[in-house]
């Protein structure tokens, strides 16, 4: 399935639900007690795309302020979860540095991952906005980093729940029921295919991370400037 056709049945499998007011709460966003950490490989767009993405916030927030919208520090494109994130998972049961190694062998000969930004998705628990590889950079490098964190020892969870394939930004996550959800849906119908604009980004990063990328959790473990 390609990555139109699997946005598009996501949505329409989510949508009646948001418009009928059934979505589905995550209850965790807002406790501080969640430990659940991982170690991802992430990508950060750039100001432009997090200055489109935050005027189509905006104009949910004027129909529900009560959601949870995803600041521009924390937004993040997932190359590869590394670790999911489980609860207890900290830092001192590995070797950083065996970790940052991999990461650096896996993309040494990376390039060229363009990515384009246009229109929006939903589940029941979140809104994301469509993100769609302008090359075959991106899969390389993600298929680099799966042949050689499984051909390791390392503790790792790749492909354990899915393999992704996508390149979506998440902008909203509902931590309560919609106020007015036949508003909100229709909001959301007008950005089906709105253009958030495309860009190459200039590095990747090997994070340790909370389930929602939140900055003051988040630990960045290696930098890695790409072409």
């Amino acid at each position: 399935m390609n990555l139109t056709a699997l946005y598009n049945n996501l949505y329409t499998r989510s949508i009646d639900d948001i418009r009928n007011g059934n979505n589905k709460i995550d209850r965790l966003i807002d406790d501080k007690n969640d430990k659940r950490r991982g170690l991802t490989v992430l990508i950060r767009p750039n100001d432009n795309i997090q200055g489109a993405i935050a005027r189509f916030q905006q104009e949910l927030m004027v129909i529900d302020k009560d959601q949870y919208y995803q600041p521009l520090p924390d937004m993040h494109v997932t190359v590869l979860s590394i670790i999911s994130c489980y609860d207890g998972f900290n830092l001192e049961q590995i070797e950083t540095s065996k970790y940052i190694r991999l990461f650096k062998q896996s993309a040494r000969n990376i390039m060229d991952i363009g990515l384009h930004f246009q229109g929006i998705s939903a589940s029941p628990e979140a809104v994301i906005i469509q993100g769609f590889p302008l090359s075959e950079g991106l899969e390389r490098f993600r298929d680099q980093l799966r042949e050689n964190f499984k051909a390791s020892a390392l503790q790792q969870t790749i492909d354990a729940r899915y393999r992704l394939t996508t390149a979506h930004i998440t902008a909203v996550r509902f931590r309560e029921y919609i106020r007015t959800p036949q508003k909100f849906a229709e909001r959301l119908e007008n950005y089906r295919d709105v253009d958030f604009g495309s860009f190459k980004p200039k590095e990747v990063e090997l994070v340790y991370n909370d389930w929602y990328q939140k900055r003051h959790i988040v630990k960045t473990l290696h930098k890695i400037s790409i072409k």
